[in-house]
């Protein structure tokens, strides 16, 4: 059987999710790591963050995937008072490459995933970011729930569904709902297009007073699951996709946790 490379794997990578789906301001794709160097083991995590790393070291990894990049701007120096710098020369010295799937794979895979989760029924995209022969594709998905239920009741269900130990629900928790939408990640900007569709209760992350307060003042309701709540769903999945693809392939998953704690 022929020897499976970096470029073997993220060749199939990004036939499935293309660069050219991702938002400009993106930075998907290989982020450190020769093309060429042979593959055995990989890890799938949401951040390269210094435990992801160390664990790829520990467990002889060679491939590390994750969701988010390893850096959106620029990098002047690569030395150990950087963060980012500290993390490359951490990778590069352990021999592991990096390679991240942001947002191509929020409009491919993600939205979609997370309505499937909710269970909505006649889901729609809820913002399009790009139309090719294939169809259209876009962030969050935008559908009905089984039945109606109140605000409170919906917001056990995406606990229930994400594995969440809370969420800050912006407006009255006794108001039915039916018509969501669902953003992983970080969703203000989600906010005008979820009000354009007649959206009931929108279920994202990151979401700051003030921008909660003038959705619900608009007939928003919104539901913050944080940032880490909906979009660790990326870990299982593509641990998944990567065994399913790539038998030959040790793929390993790292467990992680909402980054903060509530006192």
């Amino acid at each position: 059987m022929e020897q499976l490379t970096v470029k073997t794997i993220t060749d199939e990578l990004t036939n499935e999710y293309p660069y050219e789906l991702a938002m400009e301001w993106d930075n998907p794709g290989l982020q450190v790591g020769r093309i060429e160097a042979p593959v055995t083991k990989v890890l799938v995590a949401l951040d390269a963050t210094d435990p992801v790393i160390a664990r790829c070291a520990e467990e002889g990894v060679q491939l590390l995937l994750t969701h988010h990049p390893l850096t959106m701007q620029g990098i002047r120096q690569f030395n150990e008072g950087d963060l980012t710098g500290r993390r490359v020369l951490a990778l590069a010295e352990n021999r592991v490459a990096h390679f991240a799937m942001h947002t191509n794979y929020d409009v491919v895979t993600m939205g979609q995933l997370a309505g499937d989760m909710m269970c909505l029924e006649q889901q729609k995209i809820l913002e399009v970011t790009a139309t090719t022969d294939k169809g259209e594709y876009g962030i969050g998905r935008v559908g009905l729930l089984p039945a109606w239920c109140t605000a409170a009741s919906c917001c056990e269900k995406v606990k229930e569904v994400f594995g969440l130990d809370g969420i800050r629900l912006f407006g009255d928790p006794q108001r039915k709902v039916r018509y969501i939408a669902v953003s992983p990640g970080s969703g203000k900007s989600m906010i005008e297009p979820a009000l354009h569709m007649g959206v009931d209760l929108l279920v994202t992350g990151d979401i700051g007073h003030h921008d909660g307060l003038d959705a619900v003042a608009k007939g928003l309701l919104v539901a913050d699951a944080g940032h880490y709540g909906i979009e660790h769903i990326f870990v299982k999945q593509m641990g998944e996709w990567m065994r399913e693809r790539f038998p030959e392939l040790d793929v390993l998953e790292m467990t992680e946790q909402e980054p903060y704690i509530t006192i």
